[in-house]
């Protein structure tokens, strides 16, 4: 696609507003539709089309591998985290009203917490799903 510059420049254009809208989804998941899953996939998906549009190559060099397979086994882990500490702090696994000194701020805490894990978690696994698929056959990458 080296040869397709509007098609480049788009991307370079809506690949960035792809994140940031990733992101409203994601801070605004406790008051309306969306959350943590649904903003893993659409950031996942902004690194989806830049790898379809400048190559796995250029891609893997943004993105490595390792960096993905992290992403995915720490949003389970910071997951996980957020249970224990409010197991630590008094509660039990995932009980948020102890996360803070009033119950309902620990509760907007503690979903913002649960629900950056799995944006972190659905992000690795989706973009590790894509490298493997994008990936067969090739003995270059």
């Amino acid at each position: 696609m080296s040869d397709q510059v509007i098609l480049r420049v788009a991307t370079k254009i809506i690949v960035p507003t792809i994140i940031l809208f990733g992101l409203y989804v994601q801070f605004h998941g406790d008051f309306g539709p969306g959350g943590g899953f649904q903003a893993g996939v659409i950031i996942a998906a902004a690194f989806i089309l830049y790898a379809l549009v400048f190559g796995l190559r250029r891609t893997h060099s943004i993105l490595p591998t390792w960096f993905v397979r992290a992403c995915a086994s720490a949003g389970v882990l910071f997951y996980g985290a957020v249970g224990i500490a409010s197991m630590l702090l008094g509660g039990t696994f995932l009980d948020y009203n102890v996360l803070a000194h009033d119950p309902h701020h620990g509760q907007h805490y503690g979903i913002i917490l649960v629900e950056l894990g799995v944006l972190i978690t659905v992000f690795g696994v989706m973009v590790a799903i894509f490298y493997f698929f994008a990936a067969r056959g090739r003995e270059d990458l």
